[in-house]
């Protein structure tokens, strides 16, 4: 189910409130995230790309351009010449007021092209055109139903524009149109928008081919219902947004889809910007914002890597993403469904208000605070890695119910139990972190697939933290990290489970081996940093029955964030021992819920 309309009511809602004189402003700040939070819930996050796409204002296509018979618009410096019908000249301004292909070539050094043809589908073939203005944009369609700006093959183009813009000019772009906007062919376009935008349509911009570079004062490539990127090499700089589609008023419209191309972004505001959905089908797209995640993110700059207001579905392709703000963010939901994905972050890897879904392909963060932040995260297929500062995996968000999570152990307490989850139920989860690892506000629950977590190594955190009730019931987990914050499965979990913490600190690339009572190891583990506790489970753990912990050995075989496929004792020593089912005493108290 889409809920477009829910977020049109929810924004408004929230407005209305906000405009209430009577209302405090906690009540509105509450009634906001309240609504918010309810709007992101909404959100499928298992939507394919086919669907979102077809929930959304069909993108026009590309279509074959005749050129044997083109109109020739010649450039020369401050004059231009045509013998074509449609087509007038007033000094360095040539204006075309009839459909058809019009080929120009040559320069104009303070002049611009025009298209003013109501409802008219126009095709620019640029075949060697420099074009700079002093005043307005280089190109603009300000009356067009299309404009198609085919690049000649091999040709090389260039378009400049003024260096500012009334603040409520109409026309704002280097290369403007007010209709929809195409650009294709097998030649070089650069594009330079010293005064605002570098291009820019107020419908719909379609990228079909072409080496297509765009600096840009502000917003570097920008549709308003919707981006579409289908080929091409593309290279943006910006001093706002990358790439961004910004229809609000719109359900269906304000969206970015990249079904192929290359697309490199270094935008001092967000990569991609899209007020709705961001789906990926194909091709690839690497963004720097705000610096990359080395830069501390700003309040008044929005520096995001992907950011979308509804869901971004990333099927097909790769991105690599290096942002200072979240390198992947939704409002409402994100999808993994085969896109192969590396990101870095400032602060949020990847943040969702809603659902994150993993269902295939790759997701690797190599650095962030915390890794991957969502109300619900499910891992159902894939391949995730987590490296972060905090925490690795985050099931939170901004609204919790009134249930108490009670902690079993010495030192337990309360603590609110939100409506949030973390779920595995298949895929390869690999987090290294140094606050807890695997943290919901909620509840977890592990059904299949494998997760390791190389967790904190102070105190005040723990490899796993669960607000309320944590259940495993097949798969293989294993989570090492210090022993002041303990967590362990429920006792009541159907898979077996063992949780021992060690007499003392263990080092960095120690091999530990988990033994059960016939002598046969299960487990194989090398440490990648200090750690004193160790949860682990898998079929071959029974509970009831005890199992031994040695120190030494060799692990062989592939090896998960660690877990080895296999291992033999050798002339291991033993450590200590551990009844299946039964969380250590100690720590801070945080038992099996």
């Amino acid at each position: 189910m889409r809920i477009r309309k829910k977020v049109v009511a929810a924004v408004l809602a929230v407005s209305l409130l906000a405009g209430c004189g009577s209302g405090s402003s906690d009540q509105t700040t509450a009634a906001t995230a309240a609504t918010t939070a309810v709007s992101a819930s909404a959100v499928d996050g298992t939507q394919s790309a086919a669907a979102v796409l077809a929930a959304n204002k069909t993108a026009h296509t590309a279509a074959t351009v005749d050129t044997s018979a083109a109109a020739e618009i010649t450039l020369a410096g401050d004059s231009a010449s045509s013998s074509a019908d449609g087509v007038t000249i007033d000094g360095s301004t040539v204006t075309i007021s009839a459909a058809g292909t019009y080929r120009i070539s040559g320069t104009l050094t303070d002049g611009q092209i025009v298209v003013n043809a109501p409802d008219a589908t126009v095709t620019l073939i640029l075949d060697g055109v420099d074009i700079t203005s002093s005043t307005t944009a280089a190109i603009a369609a300000t009356e067009a139903g299309e404009l198609v700006v085919q690049l000649a093959d091999g040709s090389t183009n260039r378009l400049a524009d003024t260096s500012s813009y009334a603040e409520d000019a109409d026309v704002n772009a280097a290369l403007f149109s007010a209709g929809d906007l195409t650009v294709t062919g097998d030649g070089s376009l650069t594009v330079t928008g010293n005064g605002n935008d570098g291009i820019a349509s107020k419908d719909g911009t379609l990228i079909q081919s072409g080496t297509i570079t765009v600096s840009a004062k502000d917003d570097g490539i920008r549709g308003k219902d919707y981006v579409v990127v289908n080929g091409g090499t593309i290279t943006v700089t910006a001093g706002g947004d990358g790439v961004k589609a910004d229809n609000e008023e719109d359900a269906d419209s304000g969206y970015v889809s990249v079904a192929g191309g290359t697309l490199t972004i270094e935008a001092e505001g967000d990569g991609v910007d899209a007020v709705t959905d961001i789906v990926t089908t194909g091709g690839t797209i690497t963004v720097t914002a705000g610096g990359g995640h080395s830069v501390q993110p700003s309040d008044d700059t929005s520096a995001k890597g992907l950011k979308s207001g509804v869901i971004t579905v990333l099927e097909g392709g790769a991105a690599s993403v290096d942002a200072s703000d979240d390198a992947v963010h939704s409002d409402g939901a994100i999808h993994f469904a085969g896109a192969e994905v590396t990101v870095a972050s400032g602060d949020d890897g990847v943040h969702a208000e809603g659902q994150q879904i993993v269902d295939g392909g790759s997701v690797e963060v190599t650095a962030a605070v915390e890794g991957l932040e969502a109300a619900d995260f499910v891992l159902n297929d894939g391949t995730v890695t987590v490296t972060s500062s905090d925490d690795g995996i985050n099931g939170a968000g901004g609204t919790s119910t009134a249930e108490t999570g009670q902690r079993g152990g010495p030192g337990g307490g309360g603590s609110e139990v939100g409506d949030f989850s973390v779920t595995v139920n298949g895929g390869t989860l690999v987090i290294n972190s140094e606050g807890d690892g695997l943290d919901s506000n909620g509840t977890a629950t592990i059904t299949g697939g494998t997760v390791v977590v190389n967790g904190p190594q102070q105190g005040g955190n723990g490899a796993l933290d669960v607000n309320g009730s944590f259940t495993i019931s097949g798969g293989v987990l294993l989570a090492s990290g210090s022993s002041g914050m303990v967590v362990a499965p429920g006792t009541d979990s159907p898979q077996g489970w063992l949780s021992v913490t060690l007499d003392g600190t263990v080092a960095a690339d120690t091999t530990l081996q988990i033994v059960n009572a016939d002598g046969d190891v299960v487990a194989t583990y090398v440490t990648s940093k200090s750690m004193q506790n160790i949860v682990y489970s898998s079929s071959a753990i029974t509970s009831g029955e005890q199992y031994t912990v040695y120190s030494g050995g060799s692990a062989g075989g592939a090896s998960t964030g660690g877990l080895a496929a296999e291992g033999s004792l050798g002339s291991a020593t033993k450590v200590a021992t551990v009844t299946a089912g039964e969380a250590p005493a100690g720590g801070g108290g945080r038992g099996p819920r």
